[in-house]
């Protein structure tokens, strides 16, 4: 299916083609790279312009350029424009206005990922759907994946993030969301920010990029819920809450299992039941947000209910694993190691306290982006109840030896420097039984962590 031909894209960009191609799929990395897709050459580590020569012998169907690269005959499939991640921006805007579909926009500081994912799993039951990849949700992931969007499209789920202020906003308007969701705000890229105030005022302009008679979705539980309240009142949107402090939709009962969560909530006076394939209350919250927000496009609560059962935590998100080992019996890994913060590692350390009948070990790594309070923050969470339900807790960064120093001496394992060096313990640190939690900032590896447990499972040694 055709997404771009030529004279689309360069009328959407401004640019120059070079010949009448078409291009049925959008890409910025020649790993990853499609026949037939639109290689954009955006400049990040490296210039993207370095690498058109290979995604033409790849089968890409054009590139996006800003010059003719070396190496590129001038006859080359091209577009060529002024700025090629303007370029990009002006595609993603342009498939988002060719289209008819229903837009939810996503952010948070915690749980934007799942919950985005939530949104896709229900909508996909309800027509054509679209949403973002992975984390692809900064200034090039918003684009790409609005001008990867086919004009078909019925739904789409947008996921938005930020490292600093004022990023919000400019990608809230290229996505141009009916309904615009916010999970929740805490304690994250707090270097960039005065405060967690201020993380919620940047997490309100979501709102910015709200259609006429759009509606903001809010948690009502977070402490500055009221921020968020007032920024979509002066934007004249609707606001609806969930939450257990919300009057719209209402938590009133979580019971949680080994590997999922049932639970109960309210709307309008009415009960109903949702079940989640996750352990988790916070997954649970995120996916009466998702709700919230599907309601708001019109989607009936029983059927949004019965296609949140097609969703599953992804991996490094909550990934639930049972490891048979060689000599007899196994150990449940819980995968979190995608990306961490006070709020979200707190979550997960509930997860882990709450299996039963077995040894609690946690693999904790740096939290980043905290800012000056960084070394408190890490030691405080030695005091948060569930630690007290954590048999060993074993650090990893430099930033983690604050906890370390924190654990009363039973609790306290190992520290290392990184998780590679950990690793090469996990065969004298775990045992038969185990439960094991790995949760840390992306850049701390702790996938290096649950790749050793399952090397254990395979009978050997961690590599490291």
């Amino acid at each position: 299916m055709t997404l771009w031909t030529a004279a689309e894209a360069a009328t959407a960009t401004a640019g120059r083609a070079t010949t009448d191609w078409v291009a049925n799929g959008v890409s910025i990395d020649t790993r990853t790279l499609q026949p037939g897709d639109l290689f954009v050459a955006l400049t990040a580590a490296r210039d993207g312009h370095e690498f058109v020569a290979q995604a033409l012998e790849n089968g890409a169907g054009a590139a996006l350029v800003s010059r003719i690269p070396e190496g590129v005959s001038e006859d080359a499939p091209l577009l060529i424009v002024e700025d090629v991640q303007a370029g990009l921006e002006a595609l993603g805007q342009a498939a988002r206005a060719r289209t008819a579909a229903q837009v939810i926009g996503v952010t948070g500081s915690v749980g934007k990922t799942s919950t985005k994912e939530m949104l896709a799993a229900i909508l996909s039951t309800q027509g054509r759907t679209h949403a973002s990849v992975a984390s692809y949700n900064n200034h090039w992931g918003v684009p790409l994946t609005l001008a990867r969007m086919p004009r078909q499209t019925e739904y789409a789920v947008i996921e938005i993030g930020m490292n600093h202020p004022g990023e919000i906003s400019p990608l809230a308007r290229q996505a141009c969301p009916q309904v615009a969701l916010v999970t929740t705000v805490a304690a994250v890229h707090l270097e960039a920010f005065d405060s967690v105030a201020g993380i919620a005022q940047e997490k309100a302009a979501i709102f910015d990029g709200l259609t006429e008679g759009g509606t903001a979705v809010v948690n009502a539980d977070i402490e500055h819920v009221d921020i968020l309240r007032q920024h979509a009142q002066v934007l004249g949107a609707k606001t609806i809450d969930f939450g257990r402090a919300a009057c719209d939709f209402v938590l009133t009962d979580v019971e949680q299992s080994s590997d999922s969560v049932h639970a109960l909530a309210t709307i309008g006076g009415k009960t109903f039941a949702y079940d989640v394939a996750s352990a988790g209350t916070h997954f649970a919250m995120n996916a009466l947000g998702a709700l919230a927000a599907c309601s708001e496009l019109g989607v009936d609560l029983d059927q949004a209910v019965a296609g949140l059962k097609r969703w599953s935590p992804v991996q490094g998100r909550g990934v639930r694993e049972i490891i048979a080992l060689p000599k007899g019996g196994r150990i449940e890994v819980l995968d979190d190691s995608y990306n961490a913060n006070p709020t979200s590692m707190a979550a997960a350390l509930d997860v882990l306290a709450a299996v039963q009948g077995t040894r609690r070990i946690a693999f904790l790594g740096d939290m980043k982006e905290l800012g000056p309070e960084e070394q408190a923050m890490h030691a405080d969470m030695a005091s948060v109840n569930a630690m007290a339900h954590i048999d060993q807790v074993h650090c990893i960064g430099s930033l983690m030896q604050a906890l370390h120093q924190a654990l009363p001496e039973s609790r306290r394992g190992l520290w290392f420097e990184t998780s590679d060096e950990m690793a090469t313990y996990l065969p004298e640190l775990i045992r038969p039984g185990d439960a094991v939690l790995a949760k840390g900032s992306l850049s701390m590896a702790l996938a290096r962590i649950v790749d050793g447990l399952r090397k254990m499972g395979q009978g050997g040694a961690p590599d490291v």
